[in-house]
């Protein structure tokens, strides 16, 4: 048996409840929220039964059921303790095609009440077409445990923005992907809500076709992505994107656009750079809107020199749109200003690839640059080695940055002294080293010190 799960408006339709004992009353407090206006036909009715119909929340009528009684209505329920008059009203109700559940009857339904999850004007029901009504009444225990208490106002904000947005806005796929963006992100009614100052700001007119965009995705978390940035994916035809974009960003792109992944990680590149740069001119050639979306910002180490060359060579018309960069996410995540006044008046950005230093000149104990290396690896201690030759003390402050402002964000703080021996943390990472670190982040100095009087102590013993 196939039903079709439907959601109905009662209120003010009038419907007939056959049965006012115990089996009616569990069903008369659902019925009556939908607000229709309900008869009861029963010769005898339980005292809560007649409280309701003293108080006008419906209307008993005491006497037996009649054939007459089921004229007029919208819906019709059975509910007696007498299997022969539930039958005779359903068959009435089907000869007057009215919709009739005769309860815990499978034969004699034309519909299932579900056992039903609410928060506000969020409802979820689960039926099992009456198979196993105790089923329905677990995994509806299972889902309300689980759901958020505060789904209900939430739900109420956003519906109201979405129909500000419905009056506001254009329809189109921009307008369609703006919905979905908001239904992913905290709203409320305040006028300065960034979600609302988002979802009524002029949606952007579609990118010109022919002509690619080196776009910076931000460190992963799709609240951090710049409004053009947004605009952008929402109206792309095709997306070329990096391995490390995630997957909550891709979703923003409309369902006609395509998506292809054109990442390269750990040595691993099924893809050349040469393919790429070949990719975007050839699309933009066929007169179609390209976002090539770059983790972070587009011109910190993501090869958009050879891209521009590459496109400015081809006559592709191209723009850049910048994007927060990892470290400044990865900055943000261990507590740390990357130009502190006390101790860091500058910030040198590196590749863990290119991270060899030409200057040997010995540095001064106190750096008063904060170092932040891209890729540092997974094997720190040809770095840590070349930074302590170039004067730096082992008691360097440094912190290991795992997905910047991602949910799994991690990090570990240890000492330019036992940089070597940090264990390997999940890619994209990145490292951050500097005085400013141990100023900056006070969950810092406990590990910082403790590495430090480690490192006393090995010299000491040595």
């Amino acid at each position: 048996m196939s039903l079709l799960p439907v959601f109905l408006k009662l209120e003010n339709r009038p419907c007939l409840l056959v049965g006012a004992g115990n089996v009616a009353l569990e069903k008369i407090g659902s019925l009556l929220k939908t607000g229709l206006r309900l008869r009861v036909v029963a010769p005898e009715a339980r005292p809560e039964v007649v409280q309701l119909a003293a108080d006008g929340k419906l209307e008993w009528i005491q006497r037996p059921f009649a054939l007459a009684d089921l004229d007029g209505n919208f819906l019709v329920i059975a509910a007696t303790n007498s299997p022969a008059v539930n039958a005779e009203v359903y068959r009435g109700a089907v000869e007057r095609n009215i919709p009739c559940n005769s309860v815990d009857d499978i034969p004699n339904c034309d519909f299932f009440f579900g056992s039903v999850v609410t928060r506000g004007a969020l409802q979820i029901a689960i039926s099992t077409a009456g198979e196993s009504p105790a089923v329905a009444q677990r995994l509806r225990r299972e889902i309300d445990e689980q759901l958020p208490q505060d789904l209900g106002p939430w739900l109420e904000d956003l519906g109201q923005l979405r129909r500000e947005v419905l009056a506001a806005q254009p329809r189109g796929e921009a307008r369609k992907a703006l919905l979905h963006q908001l239904a992913q992100r905290q709203v409320c009614g305040s006028a300065s809500c960034l979600s609302r100052q988002l979802a009524l700001a002029p949606l952007a007119e579609k990118p010109p076709a022919g002509k690619v965009y080196l776009v910076g995705a931000g460190p992963g978390d799709p609240d951090l992505l710049t409004v053009k940035a947004l605009r952008l994916i929402q109206s792309a035809q095709i997306i070329l994107h990096d391995d490390l974009v995630p997957e909550a960003i891709l979703q923003l792109a409309p369902p006609s656009a395509e998506v292809v992944n054109v990442g390269k990680r750990c040595g691993e590149k099924n893809i050349t750079q040469e393919q790429i740069n070949a990719l975007m001119i050839q699309h933009a050639r066929a007169n179609r809107s390209v976002v090539r979306l770059k983790c972070g910002d587009p011109l910190i180490f993501g090869r958009a020199a050879e891209e521009m060359a590459s496109l400015t060579e081809a006559g592709v018309p191209f723009a850049v749109v910048p994007g927060i960069t990892a470290a400044f996410a990865a900055a943000a995540a261990v507590g740390c200003s990357l130009t502190s006044r006390n101790s860091a008046s500058s910030v040198t950005f590196s590749s863990g690839h290119h991270a060899q230093s030409h200057n040997k000149a010995p540095l001064p104990q106190c750096e008063d640059a904060t170092r932040v290396v891209y890729m540092p690896g997974r094997d720190l201690s040809l770095l840590a080695l070349e930074w302590l030759q170039e004067g730096l003390p082992p008691e360097f402050p440094c912190a290991l940055v795992s997905r910047a402002a991602q949910p799994d964000q991690q990090i570990r703080y240890t000492t330019l002294g036992n940089l070597d021996e940090a264990a390997p943390i999940l890619a994209p990472s990145l490292l951050i080293a500097g005085w400013a670190v141990q100023e900056s982040a006070p969950t810092c100095r406990t590990a910082i010190d403790s590495a430090a009087a480690e490192l006393a102590g090995q010299a000491a013993f040595a």
